[in-house]
């Protein structure tokens, strides 16, 4: 006994959870992760940066091997 204040209590806490979420203060976050507005701009390096580090990876495995020569999975 008493089991069913106590789940109704839990069901009430994850109603709210689920359906109460919003009001995230994105500005305060990102202060908390130490984010500035001035990595808005390097992603553009960022991206250049990445790219260049794989593309070896796709002269090696290009798009059009994906399927070749190898069973789909499917019957």
């Amino acid at each position: 006994m008493g089991r069913g204040r106590a789940k109704a209590k839990q069901v009430k806490v994850a109603r709210q959870l689920k359906y109460n979420s919003g009001g995230t203060d994105l500005d305060r976050l990102r202060d908390e992760l130490g984010v500035g507005d001035s990595s808005r701009n390097d992603d553009a390096d960022l991206n250049d940066e990445l790219a260049d580090r794989y593309a070896d990876y796709a002269d090696d495995y290009g798009a059009g091997d994906d399927d070749e020569g190898r069973p789909s999975g499917r019957r």
